[in-house]
């Protein structure tokens, strides 16, 4: 009944099919939440990023999931090892999610580590071709059992009023292609999903890409989500 991993980088179809129902479960969660979003940026006064992680965890909490009793590591905010259940399959899966707010002005983009990726970047930058592989295994083994990995980013793009008040005004959620599908998303330095990271080699940060949503949904539609805050409809991007 749980499928067996050790070939599912000859079905990339079938990873595709995880990583999109895997979504609609975390685009569901946050749709659900969104008015208490909403309410819960204008109340709090924590830092924004506090507020969207704790967001993120309350909508997946309520929506809740099948979950399986084993610790994940990493630097993401919300981990889970969990079933996912479909008609013909069931499959184990580390479910990686991770929350970002920033400002409307930068709604088109989320900045990543590699630590938050298992795919290659590949990409033109400062004139210089770059490979870098991300640090998140495409399968996870945890004791002899493998868990296919699923990362999605849910973004909050908000306002500040005149009264220092945050005004959430959309959401976006993505999910980040598996490793496994690498030469459909990015095969080369110039077929790239990925823009250049905020950071500063000759300072010796961290490495860091961006993530272009345009360039993602141009791949694939269903891989951005863009949810608004109400009253507005919101629409299954397909």
């Amino acid at each position: 009944m749980i499928i067996d991993l050790s070939n599912i980088q000859d079905n990339p179809n079938l990873v595709e099919d995880i990583e999109k129902s895997t979504l609609r479960m975390a685009t569901q969660a946050i749709y659900d939440y969104r008015d208490l979003a909403r309410d819960v940026f204008k109340a709090e006064f924590d830092l924004v990023s506090d507020i969207g992680e704790d967001i993120t965890r309350e909508a997946l909490d309520r929506l809740g999931m099948s979950r399986i009793n084993q610790r994940l590591f990493g630097k993401i905010d919300y981990k889970q090892a969990r079933y996912l259940f479909h008609p013909e399959y069931a499959v184990r899966q580390a479910l990686f999610i991770d929350s970002k707010s920033e400002k409307i002005s930068d709604q088109r983009t989320v900045t990543l580590q590699l630590s938050q990726l298992s795919m290659e970047v590949r990409q033109n930058r400062s004139g210089k071709e770059v490979k870098i592989k991300g640090k998140i295994p495409e399968v996870i083994d945890l004791g002899g059992v493998q868990y296919i990995t699923t990362t999605i980013f849910v973004k909050y793009n908000y306002d500040r009023n005149q009264h220092d008040v945050n005004e959430l005004r959309s959401i976006t959620i993505a999910a980040i292609p598996n490793g496994l599908l690498q030469d459909r998303y990015n095969a080369n330095e110039d077929d790239t999903i990925w823009l250049a990271g905020r950071n500063s080699p000759a300072r010796g940060e961290e490495f860091r890409v961006r993530l272009s949503f345009a360039r993602l949904k141009g791949k694939a539609p269903w891989r951005v989500q863009h949810i608004p805050t109400s009253p507005e409809a919101f629409q299954w991007s397909s």
